[in-house]
């Protein structure tokens, strides 16, 4: 009887792990595939860089970054309470050229009179080596207490030469009036799910490239 129950027992152990593995395959699939479609998005801002008024002076700046993070999809939102974020990818430069993509989540929070739903694309020219650091390391938190000159600007500022001497620079094109956009209190965090899958095939090399041509 006991030794019944023992096969009885290995046998649904057995049945549960050979069900558990689809699931895991088709999760580790959709990672993957939201990872591939983040770095598509990511290769449309850069397109962009080209033809966005918005992003004015960006592409000239991006010749002498030491690392971009681009944001392809900001949401801003809330009534009374808001939100904003996003998930992004970072690549710095190499003396082969830009490095493969890594994936970072930015978040913020924050109170006051917001209405509605608000996206933006974001692009973050990261200037210093510090700057590069303090993201890479996992989590950075933007505003005066982490040490970071972080300037943003838009097409108004089209003629500013002073943004050079921020560690990052943030370029924002949106849909719709993004007011009174500020990085204070926002983080920057890495995905460690994504990254554990990694970035690679065409939509990374693409991006890469795309970067190189500036």
């Amino acid at each position: 009887m006991l030794k019944q129950l023992a096969k009885l027992a290995s046998a649904a152990a057995f049945a549960a792990a050979a069900l558990a593995l689809p699931a895991l395959s088709s999760s580790a699939w959709a990672d993957a595939a939201g990872n591939d479609a983040l770095l598509r998005d990511a290769n449309r801002t850069v397109n962009h860089l080209r033809s966005d008024p918005a992003f004015g002076a960006a592409r000239n700046m991006l010749r002498d970054a030491r690392a971009i993070y681009i944001v392809p999809h900001l949401v801003k939102g809330g009534f009374i309470f808001g939100a904003e974020g996003g998930a992004g990818v970072l690549l710095h430069r190499t003396k082969g050229g830009w490095s493969n993509p890594r994936f970072y989540d930015m978040a913020s929070a924050s109170f006051g009179l917001q209405i509605g739903l608000e996206k933006a694309e974001l692009v973050f020219i990261i200037n210093s080596e510090r700057a590069l650091r303090g993201i890479e390391k996992g989590e950075v938190k933007l505003g005066a207490g982490a040490g970071l000159t972080v300037v943003t600007l838009s097409s108004a500022a089209e003629g500013a030469t002073t943004a050079h001497g921020g560690d990052i620079v943030v370029w924002a094109s949106g849909t719709g009036a993004y007011g009174g956009l500020t990085f204070n209190g926002s983080v920057i965090k890495q995905d460690k799910d994504a990254n554990a899958i990694g970035a690679a095939g065409p939509a990374a090399t693409q991006l890469r490239r795309n970067l190189a041509s500036f």
